[in-house]
This record gives C-alpha cells, structure tokens and sequence, in this order.
C-alpha cells in the first residue's frame, strides 16, 4: 500500500509549526531594531549646512559658552538657533572677507535669516522643553553629547521614544550639578548612582515622568 506522505512530510510539518510560532515574534524584533537604528534616527548623520559652523572649533578649541549662541536654552522650550547679529559680534572683526562665511554676511546684509538644516528632529506630537530639563539638571551633552569634539554637527542620540523613556523612569545617572551642565565634555563621577540619585530625590517628582501627557500635549 503506497504512502501518502513522504517520508520527510513530518520535519517539514515540524518546521512549518515552528515558524509559525517563530516568525512573529522575529518580525516584531526586525521592526523595533529597523526603527531605533541610524537608518530611520538619523544618528552620527551629517547633513550639509549654508556654512560648515563647527562646535569644536567655538566650543571646544574657543571654550565659547552653549548659551552664548543658544539663548533660550535655560528660559524657553526651544534653545534656538544664533541670529546672524550674534555670529557677526565676532566676524565683524574676524575673518570678515573669508568666503566660507559669505552666507553670514549676506544674511546681516539682507535681513534675513540663514537657513539651518534641522539636525536634531522630534515628530511634531512630541512636547520637548529645553528650559525644564536644564532646570533639572540634565546636561547638554546627554542628549547632544559631546558637541566640543564635533567638526560639524551630528545627532549623538537616537531620540526615540525608548531612550527617552529610560531617563524618565530613572534619570539620576543624567543628573549633575547646575554648574556642569553646559560643559559639553563632562563625563559621570565615579559616584554618580549615590549623586545622580541625591539630586533625582531634592529636584525631580517622577510619580508622573512616564506618564503620556508628558510628552504628547
């Protein structure tokens, strides 16, 4: 009497059941990494910018102060971008007919602003408030990281919702004093669980940190 499977009908079966209950959970574990990888974040990602402005040269080799350039960095929900007047403080002494810095004096010229290419991008559902994380005593470099060493301007962080939401269940090891928060090579002490800590309980309620309506308004 003939068979009416073949003989390797039942690993195939085998295989097949597997894979059924396999697949999903791979797929989904394919989607979080396509997400949170340099591919959709943008991460160490330069972008082309009217003037090739470098971090390391004014912060880092000039030590020029993040809220010399970035006003609203401590008072505003934005930080903003430098108006050309506060480029021109400096190049209207300094490098005044190089041609790398022709956009600048254009700019000053005509009255209008220069167009930045947007490095750091949150969807537009997402609430981010400069002021309240530097209230905190979140650092620049946290999210920004260390801009002193940067020739041009690279996303550091993925800045997806995951990542935010690790700080906000436990932000201590982001934490700092108020007078290192806008130095941009600051690295955690070696007690910095007993200090990020310290300051999370005198500084930060987070009974509510991880709640929706913290970041989605």
């Amino acid at each position: 009497m003939p068979h009416l499977f073949r003989p390797y009908a039942d690993s195939v079966a085998r295989i097949v059941l597997i894979g059924i209950l396999v697949v999903p959970f791979l797929a989904v574990g394919l989607g979080y990494w396509v997400t949170a990888s340099e591919y959709v974040t943008d991460r160490t990602v330069t972008f082309d910018q009217p003037v090739p402005f470098s971090h390391e040269h004014h912060a880092g080799g000039l030590g020029i102060d993040c809220r010399y350039c970035h006003t609203g960095a401590e008072s505003s929900a934005v930080a903003g971008v430098p108006a050309t007047h506060i480029c021109m403080t400096c190049h209207s002494q300094l490098y005044t007919q190089t041609a790398m810095l022709a956009p600048v004096r254009e700019s000053l010229a005509k009255g209008q602003p220069i167009h930045w290419n947007r490095v750091h991008r949150l969807p537009d559902y997402v609430y981010f408030d400069h002021s309240i994380h530097i209230a905190k005593g979140v650092g620049c470099s946290s999210c920004h990281g260390n801009v002193a060493t940067m020739p041009l301007m690279r996303q550091a962080a993925p800045l997806t919702m995951a990542w935010c939401l690790d700080c906000h269940r436990n932000p201590a090891p982001n934490l700092r004093v108020a007078a290192d928060v806008f130095d941009p090579a600051w690295q955690p002490p070696k007690d910095q669980d007993q200090r990020g800590a310290t300051l999370a309980h005198q500084n930060i309620d987070n009974s509510h940190l991880t709640d929706c309506s913290v970041c989605h308004r």
